[in-house]
């Protein structure tokens, strides 16, 4: 399949309260975010012309802000529009939906008080993050880069310069022929992939790590309410490497990887199975809701 760059594909983008041509959406070479990575960011799905928990992932953006120190200058009334008209005028129904948030280039130092935030809102077709056909399940290495200390990095904010590391630990791990990487923590605990969380089937109950040093996945929290609503036990706990091979099954859960299962982890082998599936399922029969039966479905 031919690459499709980002900066040369027509249609709209929502940039600092209006619509403007996809390949005009350019920014100074010495703006802050570039060098310093002061920008937040959100991943969003839109399935059936409604964006899934966008009220959720617009408030994790504003919070994300706010942790690295700055104040997004438009209401989350807004954003929410913004995202909205974003699909909408580039004709998608189903599609992936990137707001982003960043420091301008008025300062370029540590310190840069004085710079304006912009936000741009972008929305594309994209299909899950691993293809059509994930049911095989994807493959994992072990991460070449481990989650920092809470008190060495803003762990609770989606920002830009967190992912630096899943990107060098997602190359590497291609270079091995892997799909992906799963990381472990400072700690050598398991803590996620390098954009995705993950959950283990160990005897019965859903097992899945702490999220003190990596985020609290939106999608993270919704497949743990569907798990609980079908009866499976959620146990949220300390994950040891070696532990992994008492797994009967593990998957992956994100805003682009949805429910994908794995079927291996760095030598260690698995089979998608029926917890998987039917978590997948449920999954995506809840993210086709109309967004007030999402959160009735969810609380019932």
């Amino acid at each position: 399949m031919a690459l499709v760059p980002f900066d040369d594909r027509d249609g709209m983008i929502w940039w600092d309260g209006a619509l403007i041509p996809w390949r005009d959406a350019k920014l100074h070479v010495l703006s802050h975010g570039l060098h310093y990575a002061s920008a937040v960011f959100e991943g969003e799905r839109s399935y059936n012309g409604h964006i899934f928990k966008l009220r959720e992932h617009t408030e994790r953006l504003v919070e994300s802000a706010r942790i690295l120190g700055f104040e997004i200058p438009f209401s989350m009334d807004v954003i929410d529009a913004a995202c909205r008209q974003a699909l909408e005028v580039n004709g998608l129904t189903d599609g992936y939906v990137r707001p982003l948030a960043w420091r301008g280039a008025e300062q370029l130092s540590v310190s840069a008080q004085q710079t304006k935030i912009h936000l741009m809102v972008a929305a594309w077709s994209w299909p899950n993050l691993f293809g059509d056909d994930r049911m095989k399940g994807v493959r994992l290495g072990m991460g070449s880069w481990k989650r920092p200390h809470p008190e060495t990095a803003p762990i609770r904010a989606k920002a830009a310069g967190l992912y630096m590391i899943g990107t060098m630990s997602k190359h590497d791990a291609e270079a091995r022929g892997f799909n992906d990487a799963l990381m472990l923590d400072w700690r050598g605990q398991v803590s996620e992939a390098t954009g995705a969380n993950i959950f283990f089937a160990m005897d019965g109950a859903l097992h899945t790590p702490i999220p003190d040093c990596f985020l609290d996945g939106i999608t993270r929290r919704t497949v743990m309410a569907l798990a609980r609503k079908r009866g499976l036990q959620v146990i949220e706990r300390v994950i040891m490497p070696d532990e992994m091979r008492a797994a009967s099954e593990v998957f992956l859960a994100g805003s682009a990887a949805e429910v994908t299962p794995v079927r291996e982890i760095d030598g260690l082998h698995f089979a998608p199975g029926p917890v998987t599936e039917m978590l997948l399922g449920d999954y995506e029969a809840l993210v086709r809701m109309p967004p007030a039966d999402v959160e009735a479905r969810l609380a019932a």
